[in-house]
């Protein structure tokens, strides 16, 4: 009985996947699109608004996005702290963040992903770009995605620039899905031992209660 009890409440646990931007790296002075990936975290709450940061001492000059669907995209241009001079001009203001609110009915639930496409440009000459982002849910929690380091809860997204990408860190489609199928695959294993495990101890009960 106790061990059909623990195979009955025996649920695979699920990772926590962090907001990502792909590609994860680019080359200084290119025009990049990339795709910031953003996970619904909560089993309870929708996702409302996300809002991504934009580094102001080497900023973007060229900053655009493509509209997605329900959403409402809105680009903050901001005076910046210093002058920074990008190439031969000098510049005084720029977009500094990227906000992009749902609309009624068009809320991220649990286990969806939205993916928001950005075009940015020129890439500045740096080893790599941290973005800061924050994750609002329907209950006005906020979530905020800024953190570094290898044992980070909230991981900022990253861009790579001269840095090499830390060894894992594909950045890719094709290596998340094999990272997710690896995932499911490490799942079912666990499952079907906790399976077979269960079957013998009741097989062993059953062979004790006739005798």
């Amino acid at each position: 009985a106790g061990a059909a009890l623990i195979l009955a409440i025996a649920v695979p646990a699920s990772a926590s996947a962090p907001i990502s931007v792909s590609p994860n790296s680019a080359s200084p002075g290119s025009f990049t699109l990339l795709d910031l990936k953003v996970p619904n975290e909560s089993a309870t709450e929708v996702t409302t608004k996300v809002e991504l940061s934009l580094p102001t001492d080497t900023p973007f000059t060229s900053v655009r996005y493509v509209p997605v669907a329900g959403w409402t995209t809105e680009l903050v241009r901001e005076t910046l702290p210093a002058p920074v001079k990008v190439g031969e001009n000098t510049i005084t203001e720029a977009v500094t963040s990227v906000t992009w609110t749902a609309d009624p009915g068009f809320e991220m639930a649990d286990g969806q992903l939205q993916v928001f496409p950005l075009s940015l440009g020129p890439v500045p000459d740096v080893g790599s770009i941290i973005f800061a982002a924050d994750q609002t849910y329907s209950d006005g929690t906020v979530v905020s995605w800024a953190e570094t380091g290898d044992d980070a809860s909230h991981p900022a997204p990253v861009l790579y620039v001269n840095d090499a990408p830390p060894t894992g860190h594909h950045g890719d489609a094709e290596a998340e899905a094999e990272s997710e199928t690896e995932v499911a695959s490490g799942a079912d294993g666990i499952a079907r031992g906790l399976g077979i495990g269960g079957l013998v101890v009741g097989a062993i009960g059953v062979a004790v209660a006739i005798t």
